[in-house]
């Protein structure tokens, strides 16, 4: 049971974004959030979207920093993965 944040890749909104995640559960993602102060705003199904300037903050909280590909392989791994069609309600 983990906190994941990858580097943040995705630009948008004037800055730099990457995804927060829990290999373990939906509860503790939202735990690891609240305690961090990541407006709740900012969930997206499965992932909290976190701002490049939140970063080292959230790592030095606990999150554990990983490339894209590892959190998404952890994601899925751990059943919490929305994939786009559940997401944009084609399944």
């Amino acid at each position: 049971m983990a906190i994941y944040i990858d580097p943040p890749l995705w630009a948008k909104y004037g800055t730099m974004w990457g995804h927060l995640v829990s290999d373990a559960s939906l509860d503790e993602l939202h735990a690891f959030a609240r305690a961090a102060g990541v407006p709740e705003r900012a969930f997206d199904r499965d992932h909290y979207d976190v701002p490049v300037d939140r970063h080292p903050e959230l790592v030095a909280l606990g999150a554990t920093l990983i490339d894209g590909r590892d959190l998404v392989r952890r994601l899925r791994a751990s059943g919490l993965r929305v994939t786009s069609a559940r997401r944009h309600g084609r399944a």
